[in-house]
């Protein structure tokens, strides 16, 4: 099949340059030497959060070495993907199941296909990479081995093993002499987790690896080099304003930045149009990809249930401080998966695109349950009545907040997330929300635009270790630094929520004071503080 008359950003599966706008993945890699895996035989571990490009990178990097650009027509190389054992944890289900894989792939690349002569599950991976090794000879063999870590307890082990004995014998004819292992943890977590969490030691079970190196996200610069592959194709030209948007809302991530791409060039405009593409098209795409809850998107919230995942969200939702955070096997997952990264040192949600769909996500259920509001909520001029808004959601809150909070997982980030859900109840279709939430901030900020104006809030927590007055006096100092950063003239609201809870046994008298105490509404120059 020939070269296609026209290219199109890819969101599924590989990418490969005859059909799709793609830049060199390689590139990206950060610890890695490729040349040196080869000439000096090594064995390595790749690791980076799904879509971001680490089977594109593994089936162009075999193609190079296959056709001795990259080294010589001296060895052969064959990915070969373990993702069919998804969740099988004995050697007796898993190894079968790998030897057959490698002899499907090794038969799609046009390389010899090594017989399976054994039944023994603790040889059965090493014998067949042997067999495979002698057919290829006199080129060596290199496997690259991906989504490895879907490999589970005595199954993970057993095949690091194998991979282990064969690991002296390396050599043209004899056994692989380079093998690739690929997938989201880095492989010392793979042994950890499948040992119980217990870490492992120096010669267990796999201490032959030179180096584990990490698949980067796209700088800036990246982000303009790939759509400008359509611009010298197509014609088709895209703003500087644009290309800033697609990197501040996917901080580089490759998956995002294809499907604004893909859904602005297909969706907002049509595929034949060389109409220039502006801010307002990406904007329109990203909406489109939040509501129609794109897979990759999808699959991200779905994880948000998990409960290390939830320790880490409900702390960066509700910006409290942990030292340990970072420390932790949670935030490592969250790491690994790309949901969380760390920027100037503190802990936040890998971009704004993330940001959305996890709120979304949290909100979506006790959104459905929120009443249609049938009170008026705009003003005379189509702006929005933030006030009579505001004190409806203090109404919902006296009547509804105990019960809900019962059913909600998300325990402590409960105040944020409900007013979240009432807001994007009221202002679904007609307005936007932009959130901003970290670890260690001491608050959730919003700021929300609706018909081209700004309104700011910022959600303060009140505890028994605090004193409301604190709380108000550091939240007014916050939220008028983050008005002035998003819309001077924007209207400020702080909602500061009493979480303050009754000592057990009632005596002394409950620090938390009664509904006609928490319900209040002040103004503070020109801050709005409401008490919920």
């Amino acid at each position: 099949m020939g070269k296609r008359l026209i290219r199109f950003f890819n969101t599924t599966g590989p990418c490969n340059p005859e059909d799709h706008y793609m830049l060199p993945p390689e590139e990206r890699l950060v610890g890695a030497q490729l040349h040196r895996y080869i000439r000096d035989e090594l064995y390595w571990v790749l690791h980076a959060p799904r879509q971001t490009g680490k089977t594109t990178f593994l089936q162009s990097w075999m193609r190079e070495i296959n056709s001795g650009r990259f080294n010589g027509d001296d060895a052969l190389a064959c990915y070969v993907t373990v993702e069919r054992c998804q969740g099988v944890d004995t050697p007796e289900k898993a190894m079968p199941a790998i030897c057959k894989a490698i002899q499907e792939y090794a038969e799609s690349a046009g390389l010899p296909v090594p017989e399976l002569k054994t039944a023994e599950s603790n040889s059965m991976l090493s014998d067949i990479l042997r067999a495979w090794a002698a057919l290829t000879a006199p080129k060596a063999l290199i496997v690259l081995f991906d989504e490895v870590d879907v490999l589970q307890g005595d199954a993970l082990i057993s095949f690091l093993r194998q991979l282990r004995g064969g690991f002296a014998d390396r050599d043209v004819g004899k056994f692989p002499i380079s093998i690739a292992l690929v997938g989201m943890r880095d492989l010392k977590d793979y042994i950890t987790a499948a040992k119980g969490g217990i870490p492992v030691n120096p010669g267990s079970p796999f201490n032959v690896k030179a180096d584990s190196a990490v698949l980067s996200n796209f700088q800036k610069a990246d982000v303009t080099r790939l759509f400008a592959q359509r611009t010298e194709e197509r014609g088709q030209r895209i703003t500087e304003e644009a290309l800033d948007y697609v990197y501040e809302q996917s901080r580089g991530q490759p998956w995002i930045v294809n499907s604004l791409f893909q859904r602005a060039t297909m969706r907002v405009l049509d595929e034949e149009s060389s109409e220039t593409v502006t801010v307002e098209h990406i904007k329109e795409a990203r909406q489109q990809m939040i509501l129609a809850r794109e897979t990759h998107l999808d699959a991200l919230a779905y994880r948000l249930e998990d409960p290390k995942i939830r320790s880490v969200m409900e702390t960066l939702i509700t910006g409290a401080a942990d030292p340990l955070l970072a420390d932790g096997e949670a935030f490592r997952v969250c790491l690994d998966l790309g949901l969380v990264a760390i920027e100037r040192g503190t802990p936040v949600v890998a971009n704004p695109m993330y940001r959305e769909v996890i709120a979304r996500h949290l909100t979506y259920s006790p959104q459905l349950a929120i009443p249609q509001p049938d009170w008026q909520w705009e003003n005379p001029d189509g702006s929005l009545d933030m006030d009579s808004l505001l004190r409806e959601f203090q109404k919902f809150w006296r009547r509804n907040s105990e019960i809900w909070e019962e059913k909600m997982h998300y325990t402590e980030a409960f105040p944020h997330l409900l007013l979240m859900a009432f807001l994007q109840r009221v202002l679904n279709g007609g307005g936007n929300i932009e959130r901003e939430y970290a670890a260690g901030r001491g608050r959730l900020d919003l700021a929300v635009e609706y018909h081209d104006r700004w309104y700011i809030i910022e959600i303060k927590l009140v505890y028994s270790y605090d004193t409301p007055e604190a709380v108000r006096k550091e939240g007014l100092e916050q939220i008028r630094r983050y008005r002035d950063l998003i819309d001077p003239a924007a209207a400020a609201y702080l909602v500061i929520f009493d979480r303050r809870t009754p000592p057990r046994g009632g005596s002394p008298p409950p620090d938390k004071p009664g509904w006609a105490e928490r319900l209040t509404w002040t103004v503070d120059g020109d801050v709005t503080v409401v008490g919920c």
